[in-house]
């Protein structure tokens, strides 16, 4: 048997948050590094390694505009402490995607690429979720450059360092490898739920070795 909830987790679970976050009402600007200016003419959103065929898959921002748009209500946790709730993010599903490009069939976890080389590893069934969504708009709304236009990923089981902003492609891999911030101290997995926040809490099993 596991152990039981604290009274912490007990309320945060109450209030739909998870341990340790504060509710924002506003959405703070958080990024490492400069806003990269768009160029619709140069962006490129590509899918490349283990695919099932074999061959890398490109969208042009035109094409990729012209996708399947879905809408998902989900909530956004920073590690940094601060949760939104119930927003309301559209764009194009990671599944959607799976599907235009399938991943190989040894294929454990996806590399989400972004500009100036930022990435972040995810399990392929973190990436498959229902609710995940590389995200052009936000309550009906174009994103801002601040906060990822053209393109960010939305994976909201998880921190959202997870989702990175400004995403140019994902590259399905057969064996994990950390990302820009795991390689940094960030816990590999990233579950708000548990508190994954950083690197030393990791188990021997949730991630290569630093």
């Amino acid at each position: 048997m596991g152990q039981p909830e604290s009274r912490e987790q007990q309320g945060a679970a109450q209030s739909g948050l998870p341990p340790g976050q504060r509710l924002q009402r506003g959405w703070p600007v958080t990024h490492y590094g400069p806003v990269p200016k768009f160029k619709p003419d140069r962006w490129e959103f590509r899918v490349f390694g283990a695919t099932a065929d074999g061959e890398k898959h490109c969208w042009n921002h035109e094409e990729f505009s012209a996708l399947p748009f879905s809408t998902v209500v989900a909530d956004l946790h920073c590690v940094t402490k601060f949760s939104m709730l119930g927003a309301e993010w559209g764009g194009v599903r990671a599944q959607t995607l799976a599907e235009l490009a399938p991943p190989a069939p040894g294929v454990t976890h996806v590399m989400v690429w972004a500009e100036y080389g930022y990435s972040a590893n995810l399990r392929l069934a973190d990436f498959s979720d229902a609710q995940t969504l590389f995200a052009t708009h936000k309550a009906g709304e174009l994103l801002t450059a601040e906060h990822g236009f053209p393109l960010r990923l939305v994976v909201p089981r998880l921190y959202a360092w997870k989702g990175p902003k400004w995403v140019r492609g994902i590259e399905y891999m057969t064996a994990d490898r950390r990302g820009f911030w795991e390689e940094r101290g960030y816990h590999n997995l990233g579950d708000p739920w548990q508190e994954q926040r950083y690197s030393y809490q990791e188990g021997p099993q949730d991630g290569p070795e630093l």
